[in-house]
C-alpha cells in the first residue's frame, strides 16, 4: 500500500488530489457536536496543501436516500475544516455537477475544496456495479490522484471508497496508515494479557468479532445493552432490559467455547435499573436503583453497569498489556447512567496497557465525558471498520488501496 509520504516525495504540486475523508460528524441542526473525524483527516489535507496540491475533500454524512437533503449537507464540516486549517475552504453544492466542476477548476496550488455529500448521488452506495462505476467515472474527472483517508468508510463497497481508487494513482493517507498499524497490534502483534471490552446495544453487531477474538483474547468484558442477552443466556431474568432473544443460543455457544479455550468472559454483577428509558433531551433526573444483575425485577430495565461491576472490570484491566474497547457500558448520554462508561474509560487510563478505543459511541463518550484523547493509545475513527477488521474480513476500501 503506497503511503502519502511516498506520494509527497514524488511531488503533488499543481495536481488535483481527491481525498476521500470521513467527515460523518454528528450535527445538532447545523452545529457540529463532535469534530473528531474532521480533526483526524486535517493532517493529510494540510500536508497535501502545503506541498502545493489542489485538494478536493469528499465524504458522506448520515444516510440521505440518494438525493440532496439539506439536513445532511457537508457545509458545516467544510467550515470547520477551514478553521482547523487556518485557511479558506471552498464548498461545492453538488458532487459532480456544475458547482463541483467550477469549484475544482477554481482551485489554485495549495488550496482546498469540499464537495457536497457523496450520498446525495445514488451511485455512491448502489449495489449495482455499473451504476457505482458510472459515478466513480464522474468523480475521477475531478482529480489526478486519489488519497484514501476515510477509515470509517473502508468497510463499505462504495463508489468513492472502492471503485474510484482503481481509476487514479492512489495512496493511503496518514489516518488510514495509523489505523491499520494499530489494528495489527490487536491481531498480529498482540502483547498479553489481551483484554477486549465490548458494549453497545446489540449483541448481534458483535458476534463476528467475538467469534474471531475468542482465538486471540485472554478476557472479554461485556457491558451495555448487549450484556442482558448474555445474562439471559446464563439463565437470568432481565425484566424489560434490551434483549435479543434470538441470539441467546449463539451466546450460549460462545460462553461454552470460551470455557473450553480458557478465555474469561466477564458480565456485570450489578446494574442500574429504572422503569423506563431516560429522557436524553431534558436529561431530567432518573433516580435509578442498583440491583444484582441476576435479580432484575419484572418491569424494570437495566441501563448501566453498577458500582460492583465497575470495580470488577477495573480489576480485570489492571494487569492488561493490550486493551480494545468498543461500545459504552450504559446510556452514557444521560448523567445518571454515565458512570459505568466513565469508570471503564478511567480504568483504561489507569492500566499500563496499550489501549485502543474502537470508534463510534466509545470515541464520542471519551470526548463527551471530558477525557484527554491523547491519554489513550489510540482512538479509532471507525467503529464498524475496526470491528470488521478484527473479524478478519477483507475491507473493500483497504483492498482498493493496495498496489
Amino acid at each position: 500500500m503506497k503511503t502519502i509520504d511516498q506520494l509527497l516525495a514524488d511531488g503533488v504540486a499543481g495536481k488535483r488530489v481527491f481525498v476521500r475523508a470521513d467527515l460523518n460528524v454528528p450535527l445538532d441542526g447545523t452545529t457540529i457536536t463532535d469534530d473528531g473525524r474532521i480533526r483526524a483527516v486535517q493532517p493529510t489535507v494540510a500536508a497535501l496543501a502545503a506541498a502545493g496540491a489542489r485538494v478536493i475533500v469528499a465524504s458522506h454524512l448520515g444516510r440521505p436516500k440518494g438525493a440532496p437533503d439539506p439536513a445532511f449537507s457537508l457545509a458545516p464540516a467544510a467550515a470547520r475544516l477551514g478553521e482547523l486549517l487556518g485557511a479558506d475552504v471552498a464548498f461545492a453544492t453538488d458532487t459532480v455537477g456544475d458547482s463541483a466542476k467550477a469549484t475544482v477548476a477554481g482551485l489554485g496550488d495549495g488550496q482546498v475544496a469540499v464537495i457536497e455529500n457523496l450520498r446525495f448521488n445514488p451511485g455512491e452506495t448502489s449495489k449495482d456495479d455499473a451504476e457505482r462505476a458510472a459515478f466513480a467515472d464522474e468523480l475521477a474527472t475531478l482529480a489526478d490522484v486519489y488519497v484514501g483517508d476515510g477509515f470509517g468508510a473502508v468497510h463499505r463497497k462504495h463508489a468513492s471508497v472502492y471503485d474510484l481508487p482503481a481509476r487514479l494513482p492512489h495512496a493511503a493517507g496518514y489516518l488510514i496508515a495509523t489505523e491499520v498499524g494499530v489494528l495489527k497490534k490487536l491481531t498480529d502483534e498482540v502483547q498479553r494479557p489481551y483484554v477486549v471490552v465490548l458494549g453497545g446495544a446489540k449483541v448481534s453487531d458483535k458476534l463476528g468479532v467475538i467469534d474471531h477474538l475468542l482465538d486471540k483474547a485472554d478476557r472479554i468484558l461485556i457491558g451495555g445493552g448487549m450484556a442482558y442477552t448474555f445474562l439471559k443466556a446464563q439463565g437470568h431474568d432481565v425484566g424489560n432490559s434490551l434483549l435479543q432473544e434470538d441470539q441467546v443460543p449463539a451466546v450460549q455457544k460462545y460462553l461454552e467455547r470460551a470455557k473450553t479455550q480458557g478465555v474469561e468472559f466477564v458480565v456485570p454483577v450489578d446494574v442500574l435499573i429504572a422503569s423506563g428509558f431516560p429522557d436524553l433531551k431534558t436529561k431530567a433526573p432518573a433516580n435509578p436503583d442498583t440491583v444484582p444483575a441476576d435479580a432484575i425485577p419484572a418491569g424494570q430495565e437495566g441501563l448501566d453497569i453498577g458500582p460492583e461491576s465497575r470495580k470488577l472490570y477495573a480489576s480485570k484491566l489492571a494487569d492488561a498489556a493490550t486493551v480494545f474497547w468498543n461500545g459504552p457500558m450504559g446510556v452514557f448520554e444521560h448523567p445518571d447512567y454515565a458512570e459505568g462508561t466513565r469508570a471503564l474509560a478511567q480504568a483504561l487510563l489507569d492500566s499500563p496497557a496499550f489501549t485502543v478505543v474502537g470508534g463510534g459511541d466509545s470515541a464520542a463518550a471519551v470526548r463527551i465525558l471530558g477525557f484527554d484523547e491523547n491519554a489513550f493509545g489510540h482512538i479509532s475513527t471507525g467503529g464498524g471498520a475496526s470491528l470488521e477488521y478484527l473479524e478478519g474480513k477483507t475491507l473493500p476500501g483497504l483492498a482498493a488501496l493496495e498496489d
